[in-house]
């Protein structure tokens, strides 16, 4: 290498340095602000040249941040300059003083990011920061502000500020950081998650728990367990141990998906199924059940006509009402096998006599049903419960009306006595949507069920649309609550509970996005699929 002389090489430095000290008095350095007072900016001789600073580092500029990528998407995000936030070696979660009850959310996000968690003290360069703050939206909703290097997330309630801690866990799994900004979310619907039925296939609790994670981390917030039907009755019971199944859930595994529930912000909403669909109770007590004008057995009914039919059922269902706390219960009221025949009266003429007896000479055996449905509502009176029935339940006309309270669980339209969505609503009742046409995950696929794979849920469905393909009209929207995803064990042998869980993956997550976020989704279905193999850790 050719190596320069001393002389050309102190000329340079000189060069250089003045260089420097005019661009300092130019203002182009990052701490500059253009002044000139005092040395700065002037050079007098050898001293001044000696003393000079070097010169600063122009100061970074960022591009306007991009939205946080996760599922379901956020509905609002302010972008802003600035670096984001990601997790760091000095990281961790606090909790604002007077936000203690927090605690357990923020130490689930300390463990899932790999941070530490130090509780209630004040934030730092590189923290998290989560708070309840009253009033500040509706329930739910979190606002989540990525600036100056550190993460707050805020809340009107615990549910909120969890949510906001799935926003962020999303956001660094799917791309390694939260971009700066400030995220305002909320959920369009009240009611968002899933129903397993529980009862024909039995589903171990660590595999029930694991489903509650997954659904935790889509913003979802209500599970359905369907635990009664003719194949199986799933939970221990100590009014009445004779019904119980083989494989079953115990008392002590119920309480402790119900504490995993209480944790992730997840009402449990418990059904047991009358008067139809009690085959797995009608075992041990055959003396309740239903026969037809010719003595033959009606699958899965009770004779309501029986004064013992409505002893077993409400003892069964005051048991359980103990056991699960949350406010809702599910009455079932569906498939009811008597009403499905071409002359109820005639072919069932005990149920016949019992509903003019109660109701008077124009009642039939529809009436006897839905009064039968009330009754039971009103035996559980004491534990102030909001009641769910399925649609094909309550029938149009009769002289006995279903109770106004009674939520609606719409799905579908193929049953006999199945009235379109509108008459429900036009009665002023909520609706959930568990269309049959998108949410329905039946195993072994029979009559024209095929496996969802999600992307029409995705791309077509809302919850307007409560029957088929066709939406409601948009002067019921408040009516409806939400919609749910549901597994049905018709053939439970056709899956093992693992590809159960595989193949409810992405369908759960298609709708979770279309209940949280009302707006049309911006990713394509592929685009979709990639992100959630990312949120989800399996990508």
């Amino acid at each position: 290498m050719k190596r320069s002389s001393p002389g050309a090489r102190i000329a340079g430095a000189v060069v250089a340095l003045a260089t420097a000290t005019t661009a300092a008095g130019c203002g182009s350095g990052g701490d500059n602000d253009g002044s000139s007072d005092g040395a700065r900016g002037r050079t007098t001789g050898a001293a001044s040249a000696a003393s000079a600073s070097p010169t600063p580092s122009p100061s970074r500029t960022y591009p306007l941040s991009t939205t946080p990528r996760s599922i379901p998407s956020v509905r609002t995000h302010e972008p802003a300059r600035g670096p984001g936030w990601k997790p760091g070696a000095n990281s961790g979660v606090v909790i604002a003083r007077g936000s203690e009850d927090l605690a357990d959310e923020g130490k689930l996000l300390s463990r899932e990011l790999k941070i530490a968690y130090r509780g209630t003290a004040a934030a730092r360069a590189g923290d998290v920061e989560l708070a309840l703050k009253s009033g500040s939206g509706t329930a739910e909703s979190y606002t989540l502000t990525a600036s100056d290097g550190r993460v707050r997330i805020t809340g009107p309630d615990q549910a909120g500020v969890f949510y906001g801690t799935r926003t962020l866990k999303q956001s660094v799994r799917a791309d390694g950081t939260m971009p700066e900004g400030v995220v305002r979310d909320s959920p369009a619907r009240q009611q968002r998650g899933l129903n397993l039925d529980i009862a024909r296939k039995y589903y171990t609790p660590a595999w029930i728990e694991a489903r509650m994670r997954e659904m935790a981390d889509l913003k979802m917030n209500m599970l359905g367990l369907h635990f009664s039907d003719d194949q199986g009755f799933r939970i221990e019971s100590t009014s009445h141990p004779e019904i119980v199944s083989a494989q079953h859930l115990s008392k002590a595994d119920v309480r402790g998906i119900l504490a995993l529930a209480d944790q992730l912000h997840i009402t449990v909403v418990p059904e047991i199924d009358s008067p139809g669909h009690l085959g797995a109770v009608l075992k041990a007590h055959p003396d309740l059940q239903l026969r037809n004008a010719s003595g033959v057995a009606t699958q899965g009914a009770i004779d309501i006509s029986k004064p013992a039919s409505a002893k077993l059922v409400d003892e069964l269902d005051r048991e359980f009402a103990a056991l699960f706390p949350g406010p809702y219960w599910n009455l079932g009221a569906d498939e009811y096998q008597a009403l499905v025949v071409r002359d109820p009266q005639a072919s069932y003429p005990q149920l016949a006599r019992a509903a003019v007896s109660k109701y008077g000479s124009g009642a039939r055996v529809q009436d006897l049903t839905t009064g039968w449905t009330n009754d039971r509502a009103a035996a559980l009176k004491s534990f102030d419960k909001k009641f769910k029935v399925w649609n094909d339940g309550l029938f149009r006309g009769g002289v006995v009306k279903a109770d106004p309270a009674f939520e609606v669980q719409y799905w579908t339209g193929k049953e006999l006595g199945a009235r379109p969505p509108e008459e429900y609503l036009d009665e002023g009742r909520k609706v959930l949507n568990f269309n049959d046409e998108y949410l329905y995950y039946v195993l072994g696929q029979p009559n024209t069920f095929v496996y969802p794979t999600g992307q029409r849920i995705y791309e077509q469905w809302t919850p307007l649309v409560v029957r088929g393909t066709k939406p409601v009209p948009t002067t019921h929207q408040r009516q409806i609550q939400g919609g749910m995803f549901a597994i049905w064990g018709d053939f439970p042998n056709a899956q093992t509970q693992d590809q159960v869980a595989a193949g409810i993956r992405l369908p759960l997550a298609a709708t979770a996005e279309k209940t949280w976020n009302p707006a049309k989704p911006k990713l394509s279905w592929n685009e979709f699929k990639a992100l959630d193999a990312k949120t989800a850790g399996t990508g």
